[in-house]
């Protein structure tokens, strides 16, 4: 059986920014789109998180034993002690359903994956009007507790001076304008 081949779509951006509420959008209205779950070795948020649906929840002995038999696109140690990757399986199983395939990712992994599939990738940075913004944004979350904030934070403000590195940029200010900003570009790209 040939291995199938399609697009890309990778939305990048710091915690909180909205990214993953806009690819949610999208996947709920556009057929043609599958969407890319990460493997991770951290513990899981709360009981909404489900293995094989948000994350692949790995063990760090997992994790490291799939780098070393190069099973991921790309991976990266985020925050101390926690991998996050793709793997290279996730992205072939979106394929073979005859879909492109779209991620929900941080900044770094976002270029990661850019430079791995090159003109096949489209690279959008989600940004927020301000850093205060952002702040109240995860704090409204109520995932994390305030050191936590603080690292988030402390991270977005690194991140936010690699936009330019990205195709293209949404500015999520306005929920139903980014939607139709992300539908637009996407429907571009794809076209």
């Amino acid at each position: 059986m040939e291995k199938k081949e399609g697009k890309v779509i990778i939305f990048s951006a710091p915690s909180g920014s909205g990214k993953t509420t806009i690819v949610k959008h999208l996947l709920d209205t556009r057929n043609d789109l599958g969407f890319s779950i990460s493997a991770c070795t951290r513990d899981k948020r709360g009981r909404a998180e489900e293995n094989g649906k948000d994350y692949y929840f790995l063990s760090p002995e997992d994790f490291k034993k799939r780098i070393d038999n190069d099973e991921f696109v790309e991976w990266e140690e985020v925050y101390q002690g926690n991998f996050y990757g793709t793997l290279k399986t996730e992205i072939q199983r979106i394929w073979d359903e005859g879909k492109h395939v779209i991620f929900d990712v941080d900044v770094k992994g976002g270029l990661n994956l850019k430079n791995y599939f090159g003109e096949k990738a489209l690279a959008v940075f989600v940004k927020v009007p301000s850093v205060e913004e952002l702040e109240k944004r995860l704090s409204a979350r109520a995932t994390d507790n305030e050191h936590s904030i603080s690292q988030r934070v402390f991270k977005a403000k690194f991140e936010m001076g690699f936009e330019k590195k990205f195709d293209v940029s949404i500015l999520n200010e306005d929920r139903e304008k980014a939607f139709a900003d992300a539908e637009r570009i996407i429907g571009d790209f794809l076209a």
